[in-house]
């Protein structure tokens, strides 16, 4: 990992930070490798239990960066491979075993709407601004975008976002579908830690499977994810956390 990307891990939280606050958090190559660095750490390391995700700075991430693509020496080989690690990343991100949550402030553009995507739970700070921004430069969206955002908002206000240069605000954001919870500006980041430390002393493995099984879902056909659900299911319900849950929850009574 680099600078550009910070890790580090306390009480089964792993803290994951885009930091490159001078350009608003944009990506570039070095930076996507890093990210895809920090993802595999956190996805090998056990005594991670949950992710938070934050931007350093104004901005939360401002999608890939345009100065990097134009000097490089070969911009078409240079975007090529950034769109694949990026997604390749945020793919390993989206698939943790454990929950993802993601604090999001200032503005969050183009790839940065991929970066959403992938987290589980999203908080906004109540200015933060979506913007689709590919075509403002000629380009089409990458990270998976394209299957991602029809898929949480639907397939004629993703249109509308692609297509109109209006920027989507937080509390639409929520609405929509785009992010869970809106939070005042100085109160989101803590408002995600909250939730991540909160996932972090809960049944790991029970929100790794439910989060796997709601994602796979959308790509099989109902009848495999019913097997898959009931093989899951019986498989852990035998396992000494829901043992041990589930001889709590009925005690209470």
């Amino acid at each position: 990992m680099t600078d550009s990307v910070r890790y580090a891990v306390a009480g089964g939280l792993a803290r994951i930070t885009l930091n490159r606050p001078d350009v608003s958090n944009a990506v570039d190559l070095p930076t996507a490798y890093a990210l895809e660095a920090a993802v595999t750490s956190a996805g090998t390391d056990d005594d991670v239990r949950a992710v938070l995700l934050t931007g350093a700075g104004q901005r939360f991430c401002a999608g890939g960066d345009l100065a990097a693509m134009a000097a490089a020496e070969e911009p078409a080989a240079y975007v090529r491979e950034l769109a694949l690690v990026l997604d390749r990343a945020l793919r390993h991100l989206s698939t943790l075993p454990r929950p993802v949550v993601a604090a999001v402030h200032g503005a969050v553009a183009g790839a940065g709407l991929g970066v959403v995507l992938s987290a589980d739970l999203v908080v906004a700070a109540r200015s933060t601004k979506f913007v689709f921004a590919y075509p403002r430069v000629g380009l089409t969206p990458d990270c998976g975008v394209s299957v991602l955002l029809p898929r949480a908002i639907g397939q004629q206000r993703a249109l509308q976002l692609a297509l109109t240069p209006r920027p989507l605000g937080a509390e639409q954001a929520r609405d929509w579908g785009l992010i869970a919870e809106v939070a005042d500006d100085e109160a989101a980041t803590p408002r995600a830690a909250a939730i991540a430390e909160k996932l972090a002393a809960g049944p790991t493995i029970a929100y790794g499977e439910t989060k796997r099984l709601l994602r796979a879902g959308w790509g099989e056909p109902p009848e495999r994810v019913s097997r898959d659900e009931a093989d899951t299911i019986a498989r852990l319900v035998a396992g000494s956390g829901a043992v041990d849950l589930i001889t709590g929850f009925l005690g209470r009574s």
